[in-house]
């Protein structure tokens, strides 16, 4: 059973009423996601956190670019509460705004963002369990690759960059897809839980431009199941 709540550095983040709870995949992304290198605006950068659920990477991010307006969106009533709770709570508030958005809605949206990132849900249908707002949250019936990559391509500003995680089988899918719609892939990272385990899940990075791509890997745990030191590195400034 998970904690109702988990600590983080700089804030905390309770979990108890959202459709998911606070994972690995949501702190990798927060940690890795990235700015376009070459943003100079006068205004602060534009930020989408599709399927933020209880504002985990929304925070992270707000913690690591202090110049960013953030944006979260969930279609689940329960995890939007409990997110505006987190972020009330926060150092961060005035960084992020929160709302019930549904990303298939792409005529919802008047806004062009810098980076959007997205944990978004993979599990397919035989992996049902009956509970619809988890259900909801972790199955892609709710939000087909397809859909997530055809409007993000749409709402990136022209030097934006996109970041996922997800199975590392579904990959090469899912960088099709993005290819189908003009994004191209500049970087990767190829996560496993130890040196002795297949790699389970990627992190990928996406530009409205081709470039080279630079692919790299990250094993979680060493032999005595301590943080290995990369990946200690990627996330000291998150965990306690």
């Amino acid at each position: 059973m998970s904690t109702p709540d988990f600590r983080f550095k700089q804030f905390t983040i309770r979990h108890d009423r959202s459709a998911m709870k606070v994972g690995t995949d949501g702190v990798l992304l927060g940690a890795w996601a990235r700015l376009p290198l070459n943003e100079r605006k006068d205004s602060p950068s534009d930020v989408l956190d599709v399927g933020t659920g209880t504002g985990l990477i929304a925070l992270m991010l707000a913690q690591r670019f202090p110049d960013t307006k953030i944006e979260g969106i969930d279609i689940d009533d329960d995890s939007l509460e409990q997110a505006k709770e987190n972020v009330d709570n926060s150092i961060f508030s005035a960084q992020i705004t929160l709302k019930k958005q549904d990303f298939s809605d792409l005529d919802s949206f008047s806004n062009q963002y810098d980076l959007i990132v997205s944990n978004p849900p993979f599990y397919t249908e035989d992996t049902l369990g009956g509970n619809q707002a988890r259900d909801k949250a972790r199955h892609a019936t709710s939000l087909p690759f397809e859909i997530l990559v055809s409007n993000v391509a749409k709402l990136l500003t022209e030097n934006g960059l996109f970041c996922v995680i997800i199975p590392h089988q579904s990959a090469a899918n899912f960088i099709s897809i993005c290819v189908a719609n003009r994004l191209y892939l500049t970087r990767r990272l190829n996560i496993r839980s130890t040196e002795r385990k297949t790699f389970n899940r990627v992190m990928l990075e996406f530009s409205t431009s081709i470039q080279p791509a630079e692919t790299s890997t990250l094993t979680l745990y060493d032999t005595n199941n301590h943080r290995s030191p990369e990946y200690a590195q990627l996330t000291k400034d998150f965990y306690l």
